[in-house]
């Protein structure tokens, strides 16, 4: 698991990112930016903190169920990532909640701008 950054930070980056790789690369920013990283281990462990003042919620499209979670989470501070081939699955995110859907490689190339 990567390492977060220190508890009671405010502004917690809350995360469904089952991938390694990208938990790593958010959670090395969050760390830059002096914000916790919470990661969720399900969508559902996600939603059930989407009423956190403050919290930035970012979801990986790929993950089963990740999609039918979108319209619980707060508008405007929200992230949905996919692959840019899959645009199917993208259009399907932006439907489903007001969440900020980009492909994972321009989320990541913006990633510090972003979580701040």
């Amino acid at each position: 698991m990567p390492p977060t950054s220190p508890p009671g930070t405010s502004r917690p980056i809350v995360a469904y990112l089952p991938d390694l790789m990208d938990r790593s690369r958010v959670a090395a920013v969050a760390a830059e930016l002096g914000r916790e990283l919470v990661v969720s281990r399900t969508p559902a462990d996600l939603v059930a903190r989407a009423d956190e003042p403050e919290a930035t919620f970012v979801v990986d499209l790929s993950r089963a169920g990740a999609v039918e979670i979108l319209a619980a989470l707060p508008a405007g501070r929200s992230f949905a990532i996919a692959g840019h081939v899959d645009r199917e699955l993208m259009r399907a995110a932006r439907a489903a909640g007001d969440v900020r859907v980009l492909a994972r490689s321009a989320f990541f190339a913006s990633l510090g701008e972003l979580l701040t």
